[in-house]
């Protein structure tokens, strides 16, 4: 019986493994091919309505609204500059009356002659070389004979006062890139150049319609840039926000071009009125990359050494946080406003410094170096250096983690990095695809999650949200076709190729066509709440929204397989640095491109990494985050209504249309899976979602006084932080989120920061600095909210140093006569550089290695106070060296003394130090100290070296203590002694064995030490001394965790 049913158990195990096998071969896959999250034939049918959305507007521009800039889709009008009223910005900055539409569009027009369609194909191309034509016939070839006089204008010699940014990458780029494209340096599929001679010599490319391509864009790119040129005669290096196309700048009469009467456009002496001369970190720095590009098609390097000048003249103005703010004054060179983010007025500065290291990596720099501008400028690494410079600083002060429900970005001081402002702005959506596009494709994923969120919230993009109020900030509900959010899209797809993003695609798309459809255009949304639309199609809706939908579901486009540097300017334009000689470019050349450029500062290069793999019955690894709904519940998804009814200007219109389908005019149905719904197969069956974290936070209010209101004077701004100088009616928001890697700190090494002193935002490098004695009798020492903590570890010597020469002698016999011409010495011997080298078993205090880490901010105060430079009395100054104990056995106390420092660090401190009769002993290894030399001196200076810390010690005799004998024991340590630690950095001092007197018996009185660095520096600051004191250092703790930004002195 055992023996059948073994041989029945075989046989339907065989039976199972066949059955799994099965299915595993043949089931399987054609489920795996069931559940796809999007279908070949589902992207191609996308990307046909991308390439119809494209032409819904370009063809009713060029029908209604040709040759002016742009179009109004909801009167079939054209929009112009308003002459009426020329401060008009809003407009009048990029309508500059050059058929800006048509010259935003022929880079999209190139690209979709790469559609898999033939027809499509064939038409974009047409498209594209009559839009040339076009633009030829109406604005000349650019030439100097009478080809060169267009319908219209000479060139764009149009009497327009237009902003030099939105010219640069409207005008500028795009005409370059339909250069590119022309002449075959960026790919159309099936499209292949011919040079051929022409009668007069010159070399020409044959296009339909008898018409000959013959640099035209080129020459008309280089006449709109020479307009811009006058704009960057700054004192500066920041090119002035406008210009006149015809005029250049009359209007700036400070400008350098006009100091000179007979040559300059007018006299200075004339009245103007005043020209506003603020620009922006984006709009001035953010011009290098069209430059660039025109100086190595032309062979003229003044393009791009202005761009590049600009630049760094922005990015040398950074402020202390690290970070460029958002106005400037061209002329002086000042910020005007204090505030700093990664939107408007500051985005590009940043996309274009990661840009410039991909663009320029390709060839050598034509720009001339020897015209006294820095080398920087030329190499590629530079640029990595600055952006990856600026994504640190951008994490640290305008990062908020995942502990604030999900990562956002929020505005701070320019100076301080203190919070400013909790919004989020539609231009900031690009910062996801800059981030996938230098590598750091994680933290890109987590910000478009919330894009995704608020667009699936809004079906749109307001202009600003907060996210605090989790609404509409200050009425900016617009949404004006901005392409930023599916340019990221297309990014992080390329990056990934999660199908999660052609969803996202999707979604956009249908909310276009459901929203912002006209019977002549595509509108702006007015109000994405009420779905008011305006009469205003925005000419990057055309160069950038239409296009990176279009490559975002065209995956094999050549673009999205080039192998060559090429970018994306930010009005959407592809560019390129040319390699190979091309007759179509301007012969005289500085010099032909090299091979490429190994830039320094490569160190900081991130590379993108490799695509997550699939999750278990799930296609799409976003989808299967823990932390997707987060970035839904901060937009605020779970208090949006379901929509059942259907609104949209479609609806009519899709009764005769095959393009249009219900798709494109429902609404979403709900909003429990987003973008839009997400097909069930994409979504885990297993999924679960991570706890949302709170960051802890509290705050510590003090009791006020009698006579004791807080007044202005209560607070002071001094360096890098706020001295307090009374507690009375105090209040400090706390905040735990500093992070350091260090044993014994509670609540996974995060420490508790003073964010806000009552309603004064505090930035996270900013320090709290408060006297000691202040809280004496307001605060209860059992408070577990506010606890004061001495230091055991570290400590700061005070020390009066003569600035004439001290003639003292040590067991070397060398006298010293040369004193420093320093007397302003400073020592990194932070407590954070500190290694205990003692067992963990003789520590009795655990808690001291935590106060290791965060003691060094003492230093600042150190700092602020001998900045001011005071002067005890004639003669003296005051240094400040920190020092550290020793550890085990043979560790003595310090002597108890009062604190060297007064309690208000605003004024010098005063009177003489308590010791004041300082003995240099050299290294102290020969053998026993003669006995009046302890007996006479308070203090020993001794160098680290020759023998132990317990021998140097042993060395000492021993006498009767008295007020005029030895003190303390200062041992000086050299970054020799230091082996293995970077410069500066000290081992705390491990004293293993009792200390012993010279005859070999325990010492009745052991010898307190302390350890400073400096080497032969700090030795002769005490060759120079004339008065040593100690100042002890305190640490406040909250709740048993340190304050790593309040300092008590």
């Amino acid at each position: 019986m055992q023996s059948q049913c073994n041989t029945t158990f075989k046989v339907l195990c065989s039976a199972r493994h066949w059955l799994i096998t099965w299915l595993c071969l043949f089931v399987l896959p054609i489920w795996i091919v069931s559940v796809q999250a999007m279908t070949d034939g589902q992207i191609k049918d996308l990307r046909q309505e991308a390439e119809h959305l494209f032409y819904h507007g370009y063809d009713n521009y060029m029908k209604y609204a040709f040759p002016e800039d742009e179009l109004r889709p909801l009167s079939c009008k054209p929009l112009t500059r308003d002459r009426q009223d020329p401060s008009h910005i809003g407009l009048n900055d990029a309508l500059g009356n050059y058929s800006l539409s048509l010259v935003d569009s022929l880079s999209t027009l190139a690209i979709l002659a790469s559609s898999p369609s033939q027809v499509q194909r064939k038409k974009s191309l047409r498209h594209f070389q009559t839009g040339v034509a076009f633009l030829v016939e109406q604005y000349g070839d650019g030439s100097e004979g009478s080809a060169g006089q267009g319908l219209r204008a000479r060139g764009f010699d149009v009497d327009s006062k237009v902003q030099v940014f939105e010219t640069m990458i409207r005008g500028v780029g795009g005409l370059l890139s339909a250069h590119l494209f022309a002449t075959g340096e960026l790919p159309i599929t099936g499209y292949l150049p011919e040079d051929t001679a022409s009668t007069s010599g010159s070399t020409s490319i044959q296009w339909p319609q008898d018409f000959v391509y013959n640099g035209q864009l080129l020459r008309l790119a280089r006449d709109l840039a020479d307009r811009l040129v006058p704009a960057f005669h700054t004192d500066t290096g920041i090119p002035y926000p406008r210009v006149n196309l015809r005029h250049g700048i009359p209007f700036y009469s400070e400008s350098p071009l006009h100091r000179d009467a007979e040559k300059g456009v007018c006299s200075k002496t004339q009245q103007r009125s005043p020209e506003l001369t603020e620009t922006c970190s984006a709009g001035a720095g953010s011009l290098l990359l069209e430059f660039t590009a025109m100086s190595r098609l032309t062979g003229d390097s003044r393009y791009e050494t202005l761009g590049k000048r600009a630049f760094w003249s922005i990015w040398d103005r950074k402020g202390p946080t690290g970070l460029v703010g958002a106005g400037i004054d061209a002329e002086t060179g000042l910020w005007t406003s204090s505030y700093t983010g990664i939107g408007a007025g500051i985005d590009s500065f940043y996309e274009y410094a990661g840009k410039a290291y991909i663009l320029l990596s390709a060839v050598k720099s034509t720009s001339a170096s020897t015209d006294g501008f820095s080398h920087r400028w030329d190499m590629p690494g530079s640029y990595l250096q600055v952006w990856s410079d600026s994504h640190t600083a951008i994490n640290h002060h305008l990062r908020r983690g995942k502990m604030f429900i999900h990562p956002h970005y929020v505005q701070a001081d320019f100076f301080t990095g203190a919070t400013r402002a909790h919004w989020f702005d539609s231009l900031s959506a690009f910062y996801p695809g800059v981030l996938t596009l230098l590598g750091h494709v994680e933290e890109a994923t987590e910000v478009h999650l919330l894009n995704t969120a608020l667009w699936s919230r809004y079906s749109a993009l307001p202009e600003r949200w907060s996210t605090t109020a989790g609404s509409i900030e200050g009425g900016l509900g617009w949404w004006g076709g901005r392409p930023e959010f599916i340019e990221s899209t297309y990014y992080l797809y390329r990056a990934t190729r999660d199908p999660w993003y052609l969803h996202v695609g999707e979604m956009v798309l249908r909310d276009i066509k459901r929203r912002c459809w006209t019977k002549c255009g595509w509108a702006g949304i007015h109000d994405v709440r009420s779905g008011e639309r305006s009469d205003r199609m925005e000419s990057f809706f055309l160069s950038e929204t239409a296009k990176y939908l279009f490559l975002l579901f065209e995956p094999e486009h050549p673009l999205n397989k080039i192998d060559a540097p090429f970018v994306f300017n930010t009005e959407g334009h592809p560019l390129i640095l040319p390699r190979a000689n091309n007759s179509l470019r301007t012969p005289n050349r500085a010099s032909e491109p090299g091979t490429p450029v190994k830039s320094s500062g490569d160190s900081t290069v991130s590379t993108c990494p490799v695509p997550a793999g699939m999750q278990p019955f799930s296609l799409s690894t976003v989808a299967a985050r823990g932390d997707i709904y987060h970035a839904a519940n901060l937009a605020r998804l779970h208090f949006m209504p379901t929509l059942e009814t259907i609104e949209s200007p479609l609806i009519e219109y899709s009764a005769d249309h095959p393009s249009v389908s219900i798709s494109d005019v429902r609404s979403p149905s709900n909003f429990t899976y987003y973008p839009w719904t997400l097909p069930l197969e994409l979504i885990p069956y297993n999924a679960t979602c991570d706890k949302m974290t709170a960051r802890p936070t509290f705050d510590i209010t003090f009791p006020t006084l009698p006579n004791g209101l807080l007044t202005p004077a209560s607070l002071q701004r001094v360096l890098n932080g706020i001295l307090v100088n009374s507690i009375s009616g105090l209040r400090l928001g706390m905040i735990q989120d500093v992070k350091v890697d260090t044993s014994g700190v509670p609540n996974g090494g995060e420490l508790y920061r003073v964010q806000a002193i009552n309603n004064i935002a505090m930035g996270k490098d900013e320090k709290v600095f408060m006297a000691r004695d202040a809280a004496a009798n307001v605060v209860n020492p059992s408070d577990p909210n506010f606890t004061r903590v001495r230091d055991t570890a570290m400590l700061d010597l005070v020390v009066d140093v003569a600035t004439e020469p001290i003639y003292r002698t040590d067991d070397s016999t060398t006298l010293f006569d040369h004193p420093s011409s320093d007397n302003s010495t400073s020592f990194n011997a932070s407590a954070s550089n500190l290694v205990d080298s003692s067992p963990a078993h003789e520590d009795p205090k655990p808690e001291s290695n935590m106060k290791l880490a965060f003691n060094s901010l003492i230093e600042h105060f150190a700092a602020l106070i001998h900045n001011h430079g005071q002067e005890l009395n004639r003669g003296r100054s005051r240094e400040y060296i920190p020092a550290v104990t020793p550890t085990g056995a043979g560790a003595a106390p310090l002597p108890d003394v009062e604190d060297a420092l007064g309690p208000d660090p605003s004024r010098p401190p005063r009177g003489d130090l308590l010791w004041n009769t300082i003995y240099l002993v050299g290294n102290n290894c020969g053998g026993r100290l003669p006995l009046n030399i302890v007996r006479e001196h308070q203090i020993l200076i001794m160098k680290r070296g020759g023998c132990s810390f317990g021998q140097k010690l042993q060395n000492i005799p021993s006498v009767p203590p008295s007020k005029h004998s030895l003190q303390l024991v200062i041992v000086v340590s050299y970054d020799e002694a230091e082996e293995g630690l970077p410069s500066g950095w000290l081992v705390r001092p491990l004293l293993e064995a009792q200390q012993l007197t010279s005859t070999g018996l325990p010492r009745h009185r052991p010898i307190p030490m302390v350890l400073v660095g400096g080497g032969d520096k700090t030795y002769d600051v005490f060759r120079r001394a004339v008065g040593v004191g100690v100042k002890r250092r305190y640490s406040v703790e909250a709740q048993g965790v340190p304050i790593s930004n309040l300092i008590m002195i």
